[in-house]
């Protein structure tokens, strides 16, 4: 059994040592372990400093950004041989002896997908606000994706070789959310395990601040509902439509069988738009369905060449 800890690092060199010292040198049931540190276009020490604590070291040549240092380092992991991958943040934030009882559950055959879960409520680096919109965020995610999600922005988690060759990452700003979402839409089981923390040794560089990790995080989310779940997506957008237009059609029967329909004409042409944009959104819900069906033969094959 192969485990590779993956760590995407973009000018980490203040605190790669940490991060790779922190990490377990045997894991039970593990037989060969090996520590890949993706180098987003370090402009800093970073890749020599990963190199000379025993890492291997993958770079890109310019900084693409934290999604694509994720798939990055999933598609050599899985060249390499991994049975399992761990994905850990460069900047030391999640505790590395955790990373035994994080892929527990794959090595048990109970999980394909396994996130850790930090102590949000008890977190001391996070605001009040910060902690509601997380807890907000995860219940959502909950909610479309079906999984058993607690701490669903959570970059530590671990993957089974089967559910890591069918990831397909589209967002260009994390792969958080859409991992979640896409894992539990393709079938595969995504447990959350708890996981300990370590003190803060700098600022998230991922986002500038919390509104607009709310607006590319809820971008995201819309996104990826409507990629996997394609017919309920646009289905709530018809219902409302539809529903909208029958209730003021309602409105205007009312007024026209007590004689005063006349000077509600615009509520009828109003009624009778939104009904007609509700069914156009339906006949789109079924034609996005059995789009995916392609897209899902698609990703069936491509997880059929990973394989081989």
């Amino acid at each position: 059994m192969k485990l590779i800890i993956q760590i995407p690092c973009y000018n980490e060199e203040q605190t790669i040592k940490a991060v790779i010292k922190d990490l377990p040198e045997k894991i039970s049931g593990v037989d060969e372990m090996e520590i890949l540190v993706i180098d987003d276009g370090s402009t800093d020490n970073t890749a020599e400093l990963a190199k000379s604590f025993g890492a291997r070291v993958v770079s890109h040549k310019k900084n693409l950004g934290l999604a694509a240092s994720f798939k990055t380092g999933i598609r050599h992991a899985l060249l390499s041989g991994a049975d399992i991958i761990v994905n850990t943040d460069g900047d030391n934030q999640y505790y590395g002896g955790d990373i035994e009882s994080l892929i527990k559950p794959i090595l048990e055959n109970k999980a394909d997908m396994v996130i850790g879960a930090r102590d949000i409520k008890n977190h001391k680096e996070f605001s009040p606000l910060k902690k509601l919109l997380q807890s907000i965020g995860s219940h959502i995610v909950k909610i479309i994706s079906g999984a058993d999600v607690i701490d669903a922005p959570s970059g530590f988690r671990a993957f089974s070789k089967t559910c890591a060759s069918s990831i397909n990452v589209f967002d260009n700003f994390s792969y958080t959310m859409e991992t979640i979402i896409q894992s539990s839409a393709k079938g595969f089981r995504i447990v959350s395990v708890p996981v300990r923390v370590n003190e803060k040794l700098r600022k998230s560089r991922l986002f500038k601040n919390m509104f607009q990790y709310i607006f590319r995080s809820g971008c995201t989310i819309i996104r990826m509902f409507a990629i996997y779940r394609p017919f309920r997506f646009f289905t709530l957008f018809a219902l409302t439509f539809i529903l909208s237009g029958i209730s003021i059609l309602v409105r205007y029967l009312y007024f026209f069988f007590n004689n005063d329909g006349s000077g509600h004409l615009q509520s009828l042409l109003l009624a009778a738009i939104l009904i007609i944009i509700g069914f156009l959104l339906q006949v789109i819900a079924i034609f996005a369905d059995l789009i995916s069906i392609n897209r899902k033969l698609l990703e069936d094959i491509q997880s059929k060449i990973n394989k081989i």
